[in-house]
Parts: structure tokens; sequence; C-alpha cells
């Protein structure tokens, strides 16, 4: 009996694990199935960030990753090239009315006037020209950069809404609920609610 707290201790320590009851596998896997059933769809809140900064770095990039890029990358270069071409085409017409310009003020012959020196444009018709023409190449100027800064935008707001959950599980539903102090010397109340769950 001296030795028998001893034994105890020792077979306490080494003996393996004893379970009384057996795990049930039928309750694990209905909680993994539920877990599955409530899982979000992934989220990554750097989507949008990333797109825009692709659509700065090349414009057009972040429509490529977000996959949207088919009916989206021939308006972005379609705009740009055609606000890129009115700009360089209204800056050189803009150039050459103002040598023009120049030259007639120096007493020098122009291209706007006829081989006898007489002019076929006159002096306020050139000016008007030059000023027409230089509010048309600023103007395709910040078209170019509007398409540039829209297409960024765009790029960053599609991001987001990709990653939009639009599950079965998203609803809206208005419903009327009654006025609970109602009262008859009260008036009448008119309400609508809005309930979303998701």
């Amino acid at each position: 009996m001296k030795y028998a707290k001893y034994i105890v201790v020792i077979i306490f320590f080494c003996s393996p694990n004893i379970f009384a009851q057996a795990k049930d596998s039928t309750k694990s896997q209905t909680r993994s199935l539920q877990y599955t059933q409530i899982k979000q769809p992934d989220y990554d809140p750097l989507n949008p960030s990333r797109a825009a900064f692709y659509s700065a770095l090349f414009p057009g990039a972040g429509q490529i990753y977000n996959n949207r890029y088919w009916w989206q990358l021939p308006l972005i270069y379609g705009g740009m090239a055609t606000s890129i071409y009115f700009y360089i085409d209204n800056n050189n017409e803009y150039k050459r009315f103002r040598t023009a310009f120049r030259q007639r003020k120096a007493g020098l012959p122009d291209e706007f006037s006829d081989d006898n020196g007489i002019p076929l444009i006159s002096d306020a018709g050139l000016e008007s020209a030059q000023r027409q023409l230089r509010q048309n190449r600023d103007l395709s100027l910040l078209t170019t950069v509007l398409i540039y800064v829209l297409q960024i935008v765009e790029a960053s707001v599609t991001a987001h809404l990709i990653q939009f959950d639009d599950t079965d599980s998203l609803t809206l539903m208005p419903s009327a609920l009654p006025n609970i102090n109602y009262n008859e010397e009260t008036t009448h109340k008119l309400g609508v609610t809005l309930k979303y769950s998701f």
C-alpha cells in the first residue's frame, strides 16, 4: 500500500488518452456544411485600387484587369485618338493663322494674300480664326484629359461592383405596417417600410 499512490500516478501519466464517447462524424459534417453555406464570397479591398493604378499607368489596363474590356477599350482608345487628332489639327491651323497674322503685321506677304499682296482674309478674320482655333484646341485637350480620368474612375468603380454581393440571399421587401399607436383621436398615418437582408 505504501507504493500504491506512486503506481496510480505513474499509470495516470503514462496511459494513453481515453475518451468516453466516440466522435460523432455526422455533427462535424453538418457544421462544416453550415459553414460552407454561410461563407461569403471573397472580397479583395485592393482590387479597385489596382484597377485604377493600372488604368493610370496605361489607359485601358484597368479594364483588362477587370476582364471587361471587349466594349470599353474601343471607346477609350477611339475617344482619346479622336480628341488627340483634333488637338493636333487645331493646333496646326492655329499656328498657320498666327504666323500669317504676324507676317501681315510685319508688312510681309502671307499665305492668305494673293500674288498682288491683296489680303483674302481681313485682319479681324485672322484674329477671329486664331481665337476659335485656340478654343477648339483647348477643348480637345480637355476632352482627352477627361476621357483619361473617366477611364480610371470607371475601372475602379467596376472593380468595386464586380465584388458586390448579388446572391439570392440579398433581398429587398417593401411592406406596410399598421400604426401601433392607433387612436381614434389621432390622425391616420401612412408609411412604407423597406426591409433588406443579406
